[in-house]
């Protein structure tokens, strides 16, 4: 990966923060992500991230706020407020050990439904701005629309007009009280103190108020499509259920709460996956079509007459 000078900055702040009563430090910067959307250096136990360009400081900073105030649910920042570099927002942050990807057997399952649940629980400051999980479905299908031809773009379109306007953030939450995290997935989770210290959520980009089911969706969507085995579904489900949580009803059919929220994920991911198959020049892989042609599935009947069961 060829250095440029956010990334090459963004390092050397890195380092900075990581050594700021030792200067001269002999250990190199790691570079954990580079997307336009968000450059992430790691550099000893200091993680530095710059942000998406069209990030909000009147956002971001109550977004920080809020995890600095959670350190039992929610990774604290290292610096109260975001920093500016090459026009992007930049924060920092303690490094945690991430979910292993290749040992599917550890994945904590639990530890997320806890940790959901409890934030689902705390009551939302007042500054604090909406989910941005719809605004981010709408700009999946945006990119999707605008990325050319593909038999796959008109099911997933299909799938998404049939979603009510809220889920395509074209209308108010129907919820705007509940604080949520916004982009639930199990790389969103560390441990921290790293390596072995309990689990944390991280990436406070989407934290806001919201339908509290959506941070359920991604989890619910790969189940439905049968991308999820049901046992690990039932195991973050259940500890979601046991702490409290308020997305779903405490015992029953959680159907009826998490189908649009599941639809919607679906076709953000589905849109995705075409999109970056159209910039790559290939296929779509068996995951990527599953996950059309659930869409497929869904785009021809409303979400009001599938509630309460799976795609």
């Amino acid at each position: 990966m060829t250095a440029h000078p956010l990334l090459t900055e963004l390092s050397r702040r890195a380092g900075a923060k990581a050594h700021e009563a030792t200067p001269a430090c002999p250990c190199g910067a790691a570079t954990l992500a580079d997307r336009p959307d968000a450059t992430v250096v790691r550099h000893a136990d200091t993680v530095a991230k710059a942000h998406a360009p069209d990030t909000d400081p009147a956002g971001l900073t109550p977004r920080l706020a809020l995890a600095a105030r959670l350190p039992d649910i929610l990774l604290p920042p290292l610096a109260p407020a975001p920093a500016a570099l090459h026009g992007r927002l930049v924060t920092f942050w303690p490094y945690g050990t991430p979910v292993d990807p290749d040992d599917p057997d550890l994945a904590p399952w639990e530890a997320a439904g806890t940790l959901l649940a409890r934030l689902h629980r705390t009551p939302a400051p007042a500054a604090l701005p909406r989910m941005r999980g719809p605004a981010k479905a709408a700009h999946a299908v945006a990119r999707l629309r605008a990325a050319g031809p593909h038999p796959a773009v008109a099911p997933v379109l299909a799938a998404w007009h049939a979603l009510p306007a809220w889920a395509r953030a074209e209308a108010p939450m129907p919820d705007t009280t509940t604080l949520c995290h916004g982009d639930l997935h199990l790389g969103q989770l560390v441990r921290h103190p790293a390596p072995d210290g309990p689990w944390r959520l991280i990436d406070v980009d989407d934290l806001g108020v919201g339908v509290p089911a959506w941070d359920l969706a991604r989890p619910a969507a790969w189940y439905a499509c049968g991308l999820l085995p049901p046992e690990e579904w039932t195991r973050f489900l259940a500890a979601y259920r046991a702490q409290g949580g308020p997305a779903v009803p405490a015992d029953g059919d959680p159907w009826a709460a998490l189908d649009v929220p599941a639809r919607a994920l679906t076709v953000q991911t589905a849109a995705r996956s075409v999109t970056k198959s159209l910039a790559q020049g290939r296929a779509l892989d068996e995951v990527e079509q599953c996950l059309v042609d659930a869409c497929a599935r869904m785009g021809s009947v409303p979400p009001q007459l599938t509630a309460g069961r799976a795609k």
